[in-house]
């Protein structure tokens, strides 16, 4: 376990017919949550994740392409190598 893994002991909360955690508001705050987190099942444990949105609109992918100083030169031959 690296240095900045910290365990914590928490109790599980009745709720209905199933059980919660109460997560503190520092960790809350530290990363980022509000309203849901994706969890992750493994072998043996279970990892809580802060949903992320990866996808950009065009107009972002537009200037993430922009941005980038790859060289097109070739593109026109691809099109053209006869596959449809």
């Amino acid at each position: 376990m690296d240095k900045s893994s910290r365990i914590r002991e928490i109790k599980l909360i009745p709720i209905g017919n199933s059980r919660g955690i109460r997560i503190p508001k520092s960790l809350l705050d530290k990363y980022g949550w509000s309203d849901r987190v994706t969890l992750e099942e493994m072998e043996e444990s279970v990892v809580l994740r802060g949903k992320v949105n990866h996808n950009l609109s065009w107009e972002e992918t537009y200037r993430a392409m922009a941005a980038e100083s790859e060289d097109w030169s070739d593109f026109d031959f691809t099109i053209s190598d006869g596959l449809d």
